[in-house]
């Protein structure tokens, strides 16, 4: 056997990479399979915080750094508190993740890693800056914004942001509730929010975030995040650490690159919860349900469907896109109008039809009659 040739190939090690790798080898159906992954960095800094909310436990639970049962939404002239029951608001730490993998995957026998730069992928081969290798199914995470930007079918917003941990003299932030949206900050003709995770009483990671189509200047997100720490008691605090981020929002349709033998995974798959912005536990899902798919021996384009989950989200980039300087009053009108638990399966895509009328209910009905009439005609 060509010792380069392998029956899966998953290029790039970042979160759907590794759950896709992780869940593969860890089920006894491949313990005969060569699976080879290839990642170029080595995953070894705290460079992402990733949170989702779920009900129970999880194989991911014991990385999970912190999690929270009450959360806080506010705008203008509207905020509430609640409980998250029966779903929990978790927080893993890349760090802590990209650990966790390395040790469960290095007892893998049907496992190969290298690093290598993946330079080219095509139907049975990933050629990368050092050799080729073959395989019979390829899965690929490696984003190209390019063909995304040369469309313009599907408006493309941005989740931007940059996320502060920062440590207080005082006591000033409550450990046990999050602050899921914070629309009392200067909108600015966007949609902008503060997103706030109490880590303790005296520390806590902060996002200035935007649903936007352009990022801006990495003092103003900076700014935005002093001058709200400005509102707080906190008698002085210091920056421990920082991160940012770019995540696409679109219903741009990934799932056409897909082929036979070849699919496109994560943010490069469109597994991000294109009105939200939430990747994680959506490759986490998705990853379950692929390793199911793949013992089916179907074609890899087959995996992915579209439902009307996605064309909800559709209508709604649409109309976010359209009407940017109004996303605080999308989002108020669906916290105010609805039950928490039901906008969370909601944005699960777990609800049924009676929850989901009821929410698209509440938003302004003429803009989304506006999209759903240009979407059809």
């Amino acid at each position: 056997m060509n010792k380069n040739h392998y029956d899966y190939i998953i290029c790039g090690g970042g979160a759907s990479g590794l759950l896709l790798t992780f869940r593969m080898c860890n089920d006894p159906f491949f313990k005969n399979q060569r699976i080879l992954l290839i990642e170029k960095e080595s995953k070894n800094t705290n460079d992402k915080t990733w949170c989702f909310w779920e009900s129970g436990e999880s194989d991911l639970e014991p990385i999970v750094y912190k999690k929270w049962s009450k959360a806080y939404f506010g705008a203008n002239d509207f905020e509430m508190d609640f409980e998250m029951d029966p779903f929990q608001y978790k927080m893993i730490r890349s760090i802590d993740f990209y650990q966790y993998m390395k040790n469960q995957l290095a007892s893998f026998k049907p496992l190969t890693q290298i690093r290598e730069k993946v330079c080219e992928i095509s139907e049975n081969e990933v050629t990368t800056d050092v050799q080729s290798y073959h395989g019979d199914k390829i899965f690929s995470s490696i984003f190209d914004p390019k063909s995304l930007y040369q469309q313009q079918k599907y408006p493309v917003l941005l989740q931007h942001f940059v996320g502060q941990i920062v440590q207080t003299q005082k006591a000033c932030f409550d450990p046990d509730k999050i602050e899921f949206m914070n629309f009392k900050v200067p909108q600015k003709g966007n949609t902008r929010f503060m997103y706030l995770l109490p880590l303790t009483p005296k520390k806590a990671l902060l996002e200035y975030t935007l649903f936007s189509e352009n990022p801006l200047d990495h003092k103003e997100y900076v700014s935005a995040i002093a001058a709200f720490l400005k509102q707080l008691p906190t008698g002085g605090y210091e920056i421990l650490e920082e991160e940012e981020g770019k995540i696409p929002m679109t219903c741009y349709r990934f799932d056409l690159k897909n082929s036979p033998k070849l699919l496109h995974i994560g943010t490069a798959g469109g597994w991000t919860k294109a009105s939200t912005g939430y990747t994680f536990q959506r490759i986490n899902e998705k990853t379950k349900a692929l390793v199911e798919f793949l013992k089916k021996g179907q074609p890899l384009n087959q995996f992915s469907k579209r439902d009307r989950f996605w064309f909800y989200d559709l209508l709604f980039i649409d109309v976010l896109s359209k009407y940017n300087a109004n996303g605080a009053d999308l989002f108020r009108r669906m916290f105010q109008k609805n039950k928490p638990e039901n906008i969370f399966k909601f944005l699960n895509e777990k609800s049924a039809i009676g929850q989901e009328i009821l929410i698209m209910r509440s938003f302004n009905v003429l803009q989304f009659v506006g999209a759903l009439w240009k979407r059809l005609f």
